[in-house]
């Protein structure tokens, strides 16, 4: 099964790009940020994924937190194995985002 288009990586790598700009321009230890990937963005975290694995582990080196929908991977057929070690798991997407939201975190979308 294809599970990535050239589009779609486009904009998975896009925002990792963004991130990064972001760390260098306010500095690692003035923010935390947390990505939290459901629905169709749940690919971009794959350790397949050429155009985001190596930007993944590079952000995961510079604090940045990755979680991976559960719900979304069982929508894709996806198993743990097939993401990298710096990927957390948590139940459900969108709860999640709101969680960290009550937790103090601001939503931002790249």
């Amino acid at each position: 099964m294809q599970l990535t288009r050239a589009s779609d990586n486009y904009g998975h790598r896009r925002a990792f790009l963004q991130i990064d700009k972001v760390l260098d321009d306010l500095g690692e230890k003035n923010l935390k940020i947390v990505v939290v990937a459901y629905e169709d963005g749940i690919r971009a975290l794959l350790a397949e994924n050429k155009e985001t694995s190596q930007l993944l582990t590079k952000l995961a080196n510079r604090g940045v937190e990755f979680k991976a929908c559960r719900i979304s991977m069982r929508a894709w057929e996806l198993k743990e194995e097939q993401f990298p070690l710096e990927v957390e798991f948590v139940p459900a997407g969108a709860p999640e985002v709101i969680r960290l939201q009550m937790n103090g975190y601001k939503y931002w979308r790249p």
